[in-house]
């Protein structure tokens, strides 16, 4: 194999918690890779395996 495996990750941020803290990163001007995919949600005690999936 000559190519690197780079995942590709799904980050479900708690709009309380999480994202605040991506948004401050993003404030700062902090990067993270193009392979992560921040997603904001009300809250991440009621993500359901049904959303992971889709």
């Amino acid at each position: 194999m000559s190519e690197e495996f780079e995942p590709k990750i799904i980050a479900f941020l708690c709009r309380w918690c999480g994202y605040a803290g991506a948004d401050m990163a993003g404030t700062s001007r902090l990067k993270y890779p193009p392979t992560i995919t921040p997603i904001r949600v009300p809250c991440t005690g009621r993500i359901d395996m049904e959303h992971v999936l889709r």
